[in-house]
């Protein structure tokens, strides 16, 4: 049998096989068993000339449900090739939440067109939704849940489930609000099912509820899903009001947006949400040649401290040889220092320890990394250099692991305080402030061992 992995491959070069020769019939029948989330996969790697074919392949039901799946970049790419009528018939079947994303994506103007052209329903629900700042809880709900009176019995609850469910996004749970809709329960599918069918609402309904308001970043919605366990998370305006819910699918797209910026931002890269692989090659550039740039200047301050030394290293050719060993080995541990600390940050870890303990820890395991590290290289090089000189660059080595892991550990707290992004402002000052007081340290080191 073959992985998913596999299947989507297979399904996609088929698809591009079939697309190539022409045989409209024989790709429509290759989609039919094929889920949406993996059709939309298959026409993400399809040259776009072929995409629109490919999504003119699918019936309306599924063309709606694989352009909720497809990449931002995809969607627009299909908006601009579809007739206006085909646009609109997909965009007004969208769920509220994703046709929000959709319009995040949008220019204004093709918005306003597409916005006003939906129906009275779905266009309000969508202005609704783009009212709110982006990143919170208001932006990315859907407002197509189920609330019930908590005067209801659990007969009249099933049967108007049966008559809303087709309208709803989320029915395991159930909201109980009361005469003003601010929400008072939460009942769920299961409580429902095994209740007696004339007991009312109020009585089987759990009152202690996990709730958010519109403004609530998404980070801190994602935090409370993934804490509580929970497949949907109710959303409440200023007076407590119902307004929608979060669900867990949109929460793991959270999670996953989320965590690409942090790791774009480690590597000095700006994320604007677009595929990194299917951005040109000039915006490619002009996303990592900003902090390029910052670091080569920041770098100059080491490479002056070296140049100041030249008298030392005339006198002492070795020393040369360790300066990449102890810069490097001082941006590694660094880099160790500040992921840790960065993540502890976003996830909420480190929290109850308090800034101190964490930057004391990492201190404590920066000392202990730099002596086993300086221990082994002064054996090592002993044998090759004097000892003098593996001396320095021992000791060198235990004063910059300290350094870095201070460092690594400090800054993110520092960038955080001053309202920057922790995971993009860290690496360039960390490889700056190490670098050149590494350097800085292991020549006075060397002076002093040395006797010059």
């Amino acid at each position: 049998m073959l992985a998913r992995s596999e299947l989507r491959q297979l399904v996609r070069q088929q698809l591009e096989i079939l697309l190539e020769r022409g045989n409209l019939q024989g790709a429509k029948d290759l989609l039919v068993p094929v889920q949406p989330v993996d059709i939309a996969e298959a026409i993400e790697g399809l040259e776009e000339s072929q995409q629109a074919i490919a999504f003119r392949l699918l019936s309306k039901a599924e063309a709606i449900e694989v352009y909720e799946h497809l990449d931002s970049s995809v969607q627009q790419n299909l908006i601009q090739k579809f007739k206006h009528q085909e646009v609109l018939d997909i965009v007004d079947q969208m769920s509220p939440d994703d046709r929000a994303k959709l319009f995040d994506e949008l220019p204004a103007k093709v918005v306003r067109r597409l916005l006003s052209q939906l129906s009275p329903k779905e266009r309000q629900m969508t202005a609704l939704l783009l009212g709110y700042e982006e990143d919170t809880a208001g932006r990315i709900m859907t407002p197509e849940y189920i609330s019930l009176k908590e005067s209801l019995t659990v007969t009249q609850t099933l049967d108007r489930i049966r008559s809303l469910a087709n309208a709803s996004e989320v029915i395991y749970y159930l909201y109980v609000t009361d005469a003003e809709r601010r929400l008072i329960g939460i009942v769920s599918l299961r409580d429902l099912i095994i209740s007696a069918p004339d007991k009312i609402l109020a009585e089987i309904a759990t009152r202690e509820t996990v709730s958010v308001f519109t403004n609530t970043d998404r980070e801190e919605v994602a935090r409370l899903i993934q804490r509580y366990d929970l497949l949907a998370l109710p959303v409440v305006d200023r007076e407590e009001r119902l307004v929608g819910v979060v669900t867990v699918d949109d929460v793991i797209d959270i999670i996953e947006q989320e965590a690409t910026e942090d790791i774009y931002a480690l590597g000095g890269l700006q994320s604007d949400g677009d595929n990194y692989f299917q951005t040109n090659l000039l915006a490619v550039a002009r996303k990592r040649v900003v902090w390029l740039f910052v670091l080569l200047g920041t770098n100059t301050i080491t490479s002056e401290i070296i140049r100041s030394q030249s008298e030392l290293l005339e006198k002492v050719v070795a020393l040369a040889a360790f300066i990449p060993l102890l810069t490097g080995t001082g941006g590694n541990v660094g880099a160790q220092s500040s992921t840790v600390v960065i993540r502890g940050l976003n996830t909420d870890e480190i929290r109850d320890l308090g800034v101190a303990k964490v930057i004391l820890r990492e201190a404590m395991a920066g000392l202990l990394l730099g002596i086993l590290l300086g221990t082994v290289a002064t054996i090592y090089f002993s044998f090759q250099q004097d000892f003098l000189v593996c001396l320095a660059v021992g000791l060198s080595l235990v004063v910059i692991s300290l350094l870095a892991s201070v460092a690594g550990s400090s800054l993110p707290f520092l960038f955080r305080s001053l309202g920057l992004d922790p995971a993009l402002m860290s690496a360039p000052f960390i490889t700056t402030a190490v670098d050149a007081i590494g350097v800085l340290i292991y020549f006075n080191l060397a002076r002093l061992i040395l006797g010059l």
